[in-house]
């Protein structure tokens, strides 16, 4: 089981940055991947990127440019630094840990809200 507690959230204006983080109850250093969701009311939850265990990582095509993902193995955090914010970015953002068991389990943080407003 693994725990997960997400921070960094918060209200900006369009074009500012915001540096999420998440912690985890356990060492990340052999869970499979760590990644940070987004979700708007209304529609599906949605990838904004994934880090591997082996140091690789994928982002989806609006956080390309914009987002990094990063994991701290010693402090069992994964971060996710946002620049140039829009309007559009405004969700609750999920924090993911994904362990692979004969098949996928995926454990989730309770999320934290970023709003881009002006």
């Amino acid at each position: 089981q693994v725990q997960l507690v997400e921070s960094g959230g918060g209200l900006v204006q369009p074009g500012w940055s915001l540096r999420l983080s998440c912690a985890a109850s356990t060492s990340i250093s052999s869970i499979h991947a760590m990644a940070w969701y987004r979700q708007v009311p209304g529609k599906p939850r949605e990838m904004v990127a994934r880090i591997f265990r082996d140091g690789s990582y994928i982002y989806s095509d609006f956080a390309k440019g914009r987002f990094t993902i990063s994991r701290d193995n010693a402090r069992n955090t994964v971060n996710l630094q946002m620049n140039a914010l829009k309007f559009e970015d405004t969700a609750l953002y999920y924090c993911n840990a994904r362990e692979v068991e004969s098949g996928y389990v995926n454990y989730w943080g309770q999320g934290t809200q970023v709003t881009v407003s002006s």
